[in-house]
């Protein structure tokens, strides 16, 4: 991305596609969504505010094309294996479900005019995986995609692949489609629900202007009572031409109870350095510790860890979430503008003419041209304080910038594997094989000769260690820890401790230190 340090707009790159998808996903409230034509090289995840991209392309080296991936809810990540291995056109993804596991598959076929060994070679890959699914389990799998296929409204010759509210004519590619989903008793959802017309269709043609159904939700046939709507969406706005399919399923994610507790809300660190909070806090804290008990260490340091996590709390506010890139911190500017976008685009597709197509092409380009003018005071003013933060030698502030503009950061998938190079998908075999490995690894005996014990030279006796700490030694500690470091499950900062430092908290600190040291 261009870092903004020029007046030509035209130069500015506005692309945030994950962010823009993670919106409208958020507004239509789907849970997990399978995307197609990622054009994205090899594997990987990017983690996004509301939702996690996984994806699989093709090697870095070659062409960027075709390209599969799944959009899945942060809250649903500890449900979810993740994808482990794929092909440019075929993902598969995992969730653990109640009633047991769940298979989703990502597809993208390749279209109409393609050769017919391409179209072979992804129906033999695509059967090999849906083979590889047990179907002595009863449970249920779902191939989401693009399948450039017309199924069309036959019903009578495929009576357990289709239904009776099919679109269209059947062509060659949903002829092949629907011989694989009868062999394998698969049935096409789109076309079992009696939606209006308008959301029975996904694409429209770009010279006919004729709508079709090309992105289908397809599943076994016993698991058909499982869906219980399939729809398209024509208001989303993800900048392509096909419409969002949605689908509603009776589901119920596996809960996964984690041993680590909820940690607390942060402290606002940052408003530390400010000498009115800080004078407030330590008013707070002196008034909070006037009746601390001096029973036990224990009882007294968990009355001196309440009354300054509360004390500055109260006083120092909760950290908020600082926007990751110029996306999120200009939103606020570029809402309305999306806003108005989506509205003509929907107008467009309903009613498709020269004034709405104006109206459309209109609004892209003042959504776009407000979306360069914000990456653009964005990183302008980002550079700034980075620059301002190296003069003044705050190296800290200076990397937390660096840190900002790079943005989300892009994690490669390395899969767990086994002693011989397998890949393990199996989550109760993954923790077989870590258990293996530490057993592996801290069971090694190694053995230390006398005569190496006996070269080591004696240190001599160090008596004044047991002589009590002054106050002087204990602020002089705190003063030598590291800022900036996470706080551990009491919730507490290192600048909160050294906030009060000319306070009497210190004092207390120093008398439960004597406390434990007797």
């Amino acid at each position: 991305m261009c870092p903004g340090l020029t007046n030509d707009l035209q130069q500015v790159e506005d692309s945030r596609k994950t962010a823009i998808i993670n919106r409208e996903l958020e507004r239509l409230n789907i849970d997990i969504a399978a995307l197609q034509e990622t054009r994205l090289p090899s594997s990987g995840s990017l983690r996004e505010q509301d939702y996690t991209f996984f994806w699989q392309g093709r090697e870095p080296e070659e062409l960027h094309m075709h390209g599969v991936g799944f959009a899945v809810r942060n809250s649903l990540l500890s449900s979810v294996e993740p994808p482990s291995k794929g092909t440019p056109r075929i993902l598969s993804l995992r969730l653990s479900t109640t009633s047991g596991p769940v298979n989703v598959l990502s597809i993208y076929a390749p279209i109409l005019s393609s050769p017919a060994e391409t179209k072979d070679e992804f129906y033999e890959e695509l059967e090999t995986t849906i083979r590889e699914i047990p179907a002595t389990e009863q449970l249920p799998v779902y191939l989401l995609g693009d399948f450039n296929a017309r199924v069309g409204a036959d019903q009578e010759s495929w009576p357990r692949s289709i239904g009776h509210f099919g679109v269209g004519k059947l062509n060659e590619n949903g002829q092949r489609l629907l011989e694989m989903c009868s062999y394998h008793d698969l049935c096409v959802t789109n076309t079992f629900f009696a939606t209006k017309p308008q959301h029975r269709v996904s694409w429209c043609h770009t010279r006919s202007r004729h709508w079709h159904q090309l992105d289908l939700v397809i599943t076994r046939r016993p698991s058909l009572n499982c869906v219980l709507t399939t729809r398209s969406y024509h208001s989303d706005d993800c900048d392509t031409d096909h419409s969002l399919v949605g689908y509603k399923v009776r589901l119920q994610p596996k809960r996964i109870h984690h041993s680590k507790q909820k940690g607390r809300p942060r402290i606002n660190t940052a408003r530390t350095k400010i000498p009115d909070l800080c004078k407030r806090f330590a008013d707070s804290t002196e008034e909070a510790l006037r009746d601390c008990p001096t029973n036990s260490a224990e009882e007294r340091w968990n009355h001196i860890r309440g009354a300054i996590y509360n004390s500055a709390m109260d006083t120092f506010g909760k950290s908020e979430r600082q926007n990751p890139d110029w996306f999120e911190a200009g939103i606020t500017k570029l809402e309305p503008a999306i806003a108005a976008k989506r509205k003509a685009l929907l107008n467009y597709k309903r009613e498709p003419s020269e004034k709405t197509l104006a109206a459309l092409r209109k609004a892209r380009n003042d959504a776009q041209r407000l979306a360069r003018r914000s990456a653009n005071d964005y990183w302008l003013i980002l550079c700034q304080n980075i620059q301002v933060s190296a003069d003044c030698g705050n190296i800290r502030a200076m990397y937390d910038g660096m840190k900002k503009s790079f943005g989300p950061s892009i994690t490669k998938i390395a899969p767990l594997k086994t002693a011989s190079g397998d890949t393990i998908t199996d989550r109760g075999k993954q923790m077989e094989r870590w258990v293996e490995h530490y057993q592996e690894l801290y069971s090694r005996e190694n053995t230390i000769s006398t005569a190496a014990v006996e070269k080591c030279k004696a240190l001599p006796l160090m008596e004044e260690l047991d002589v009590p700490p002054s106050i002087d030694e204990l602020r002089k500690a705190i003063d030598s820890l590291a800022s900036g470091k996470a706080p551990g499950n009491d919730g507490i900062t290192l600048e909160v401790v050294k906030a009060g430092k000319s306070t009497a908290l210190h004092h207390h600190l120093h008398e439960l230190l004597l406390q434990c040291w007797g």
